[in-house]
């Protein structure tokens, strides 16, 4: 689910002398921006959105950088993103009474910013993050998908089996090397804690799957789904998952189904006082119970 490169205000979590760190709280249409975070080639982003609405609004020379807990791919959704940014104090203190209504006349529809306050001490929208919350939603009607819904609903042309694919969830949760649902980035780790995955068939027939972790590798979420959805069609056992999850390298027939039908729903974080602790504990790299190599 994340981005390769994560910037220098990434790596921080003292705040600078003469600058406050501001919490946002936001969400966002996916399906026309290239993903959250800015690049080279200055494709529309959310994060290159909400900085020059950000650098408008306070009428600042400079551009200041945000940080968020989940840098979603493109034609991802979210509806309880997070990110921070470290203002100037005198700039914060002058424009934090507007600043909400100022950044809603500006920025486009397909993103909104819904609480910009000061964070504690300790807080950083990606490290201080205990855990994310995504949601994926498919329907298995003949008919295909909701017009009104088709920006986040994915059709899957057969007969979904909730069931199966809860049966094939469960192997899946706890503590694992997710090597072979993510796309390898070099030298990081792939070892997640998945905290949750479980379908449920809404009232409206549409399947929802909740995937929970205390972060999540490239790809990973929708990975996963891919995988589930073939134990529920038929095409694989409930075993499948689970086994290819223990091979530890990436199979071919795990495919990563479409961006649109994930949303970003919640990301959770400690007690205040636990912040900074959350933080620095998060940057270490894991390994898992009698595997090789440290930190």
């Amino acid at each position: 689910m994340f981005e390769r490169i994560y910037g220098v205000t990434d790596q921080r979590d003292d705040v600078q002398p003469g600058f406050v760190r501001v919490r946002l709280d936001l969400s966002y249409d996916g399906r026309d921006f290239s993903g959250w975070a800015k690049q080279a080639r200055g494709q529309r982003t959310v994060q290159g959105e909400i900085e020059d609405a950000l650098k408008t609004v306070t009428r600042s020379s400079e551009t200041y950088e945000l940080t968020v807990a989940g840098r979603t791919d493109a034609g991802v959704h979210a509806r309880g993103q997070v990110a921070h940014v470290d203002l100037p104090e005198g700039l914060w203190a002058e424009h934090r009474e507007k600043l909400l209504r100022r950044l809603a006349g500006r920025l486009s529809h397909d993103v909104r910013v819904w609480k910009v306050e000061e964070a504690p001490a300790g807080f950083n929208a990606r490290f201080s993050a205990i855990w994310r919350r995504y949601a994926y939603r498919v329907t298995d009607h003949p008919g295909g998908v909701d017009p009104l819904l088709r920006g986040h609903v994915l059709w899957h042309d057969w007969t979904l089996d909730m069931d199966a694919m809860n049966a094939a969830a469960e192997r899946l949760v706890g503590e694992h090397d997710f090597a072979a649902y993510c796309k390898k980035r070099e030298g990081a780790t792939t070892i997640r804690t998945l905290q949750e995955l479980r379908w449920e068939r809404r009232p409206d027939g549409i399947l929802e799957a909740t995937v929970k972790a205390d972060a999540f590798c490239h790809n990973m979420v929708r990975s996963l789904v891919g995988a589930l959805l073939f134990v529920g069609d038929g095409h694989r056992p409930v075993e499948w998952p689970g086994k290819v999850l223990a091979a530890g390298v990436r199979d071919s027939a795990v495919h990563v189904v479409r961006p649109h039908g994930l949303t970003l729903e919640e990301v959770g974080y400690p007690a205040d006082e636990l912040l900074a602790a959350r933080s620095r504990e998060a940057r270490n790299k894991r390994s898992l119970p009698g595997s090789a190599g440290c930190c």
